[in-house]
């Protein structure tokens, strides 16, 4: 696997079934049909609407993953691979941020898990050029697969508002505490470092 093909895989930022699924592919999937496969699908059942019981659009995450994960150990050494995480980030930001407004989550609170998620990319993108981050917070962090799931059963349960406010309250810990953490190191001359090595199934 090249440089490039690992650091995407870290920007992917799978959790652990998209992984598992990707051991079990044995890495022959390409990302980029996958993941286009999933928003296409993904946005058709958001469009159709909070009706029905229950809605279509909480059973988007299980497309997605079934798409998605089995191209997680891909080598994404091709010419488009670099394309699958930003398709994997709007997936799960614009699924989490359509079906809140539609199931009349709190805007705030709808706001604060999305920006929570696109603060925790961004970090890492930004850290990944100095050595990236490290496989256990990543794990922690659920993956986007884990969260996408997490809120559709909160849907399925009836207890959409809570599963929003767990998610952000959990997210903000580990990933603000983390980050704080990692730059107070830095700050006293340490470097933060990631393991790109592949993670023995």
């Amino acid at each position: 696997m090249t440089l490039r093909g690992g650091i995407l895989r870290v920007y992917r930022d799978d959790g652990p079934l998209a992984r598992t699924l990707g051991v079990l592919a044995r890495g022959g999937l390409p990302p980029v049909p996958g993941a286009a496969g999933a928003a296409v699908l993904t946005a058709i059942l958001l469009s159709a609407g909070a009706g029905g019981n229950p809605p279509p659009a909480l059973f988007a995450p299980v497309i997605a993953v079934l798409l998605i994960g089995p191209a997680s150990t891909h080598p994404h050494g091709g010419r488009l691979d670099w394309t699958a995480p930003p398709m994997i980030r709007g997936i799960e930001y614009g699924y989490l941020t359509v079906l809140g407004f539609a199931h009349a989550v709190a805007a705030p609170l709808v706001f604060a898990l999305v920006a929570l998620l696109a603060l925790h990319h961004h970090d890492t993108v930004h850290r990944t050029r100095r050595g990236p981050r490290r496989q256990r917070l990543l794990r922690a962090g659920l993956g986007w697969e884990g969260r996408m799931l997490i809120v559709a059963c909160g849907g399925l349960s009836g207890s959409l508002p809570f599963a929003y406010a767990a998610l952000a309250a959990y997210l903000g810990v580990l990933f603000g505490g983390e980050s704080v953490a990692a730059w107070a190191r830095a700050g006293l001359g340490g470097r933060v470092q990631v393991d790109l090595e592949e993670e023995e199934a």
